[in-house]
């Protein structure tokens, strides 16, 4: 049995972190997936300047996991990553050298193999209300949402060339991930979730701008279709922290896919358990 654990949007939590290294020690879980916004906001990092989280990558979680990694010897779980909208990008080099360290394995935009299974990993999300657009796309067009920041606008920590703000689709990016892979047995680490579904909900309640109300949906177009299309084994996701509690579930099912969101906006960590094996006995506790 590949027993698994999935958390997302910690944010630089280092009591999170601490909660979810416990939990690798105590149950060694065969893989753990971590599902963006893991860093300090990009603000945030303003005020770690001089101090120990000056760098969060190389001076906390690099030395933690390296730690956990001495303590758990060969019980030391493969680590799957992704980054998350709230990340800077120009974290991404530190992430990919710590990589080299085999403590994790950086999956944006790849596919590795666990087991007999396949993991594949994307980061971006659909235009946001937020300023920093390094991990932002548009979603199946040009099209962005009222109250919606486009690709082409805000902040990056990173340049990007025009075209690519211009152009570039979440639609495109996950034709081009999978080409004609069969994903019978395909386990997706997302950072947002599809649109329209249980793991989507925003707090936009009575909200309106110009007249015309938000849309209480905030996924990604794409990925709903991608997932109806392709029908993964099982798909991850984080981003709207807020869903669950709104929809009464933290999880979903489109087709044969399972859809999972370790996103929570309460003072716990959600963690997430499951073995691919039997997706249907997934638990989610709070922690």
């Amino acid at each position: 049995m590949t027993n698994c654990v999935f958390v997302s949007d910690l944010h630089g939590n280092t009591g999170h972190y601490q909660k979810l290294f416990r939990v690798i020690a105590k149950e060694t879980p065969r893989a753990v997936f971590l599902g963006g916004d893991l860093l300090p906001s990009v603000l945030s990092l303003v005020g770690f300047r001089g101090s120990a989280y000056a760098d969060f990558i190389n001076e906390y979680l690099l030395k933690e996991f390296t730690l956990l990694r001495h303590e758990m010897k060969e019980a030391f779980p493969r680590i799957f990553i992704v980054m998350g909208n709230d990340d800077g990008r120009f974290a991404e080099p530190s992430i990919v050298d710590v990589e080299a360290s085999r403590v994790w394995e950086y999956v944006h935009n790849r596919k590795v193999s666990l087991e007999d299974f396949q993991v594949y990993g994307y980061s971006y999300v659909p235009p946001t209300p937020f300023l920093l657009k390094d991990w932002e796309r548009y979603d199946v067009s040009r099209y962005v949402d009222p109250g919606s920041v486009s690709p082409e606008e805000g902040m990056r920590s990173v340049p990007v060339h025009e075209d690519e703000q211009r152009n570039a689709t979440i639609k495109d990016d996950l034709d081009k991930l999978v080409g004609d892979d069969s994903l019978e047995r395909a386990i997706f680490l997302f950072h947002a979730p599809p649109y329209n579904s249980s793991l989507d909900r925003a707090a936009l309640d009575g909200k309106m701008i110009d007249h015309v109300p938000f849309d209480l949906h905030v996924g990604s177009i794409a990925i709903r279709r991608f997932i109806e299309e392709r029908e993964p084994l099982l798909t991850l996701h984080g981003h709207i922290h807020e869903s669950a509690r709104l929809t009464g579930s933290w999880r979903d099912r489109i087709g044969r896919t399972h859809a999972f969101s370790a996103a929570h906006d309460g003072p716990e960590l959600a963690v997430i358990r499951f073995a691919p094996e039997i997706l249907d006995s997934a638990t989610r506790e709070l922690i």
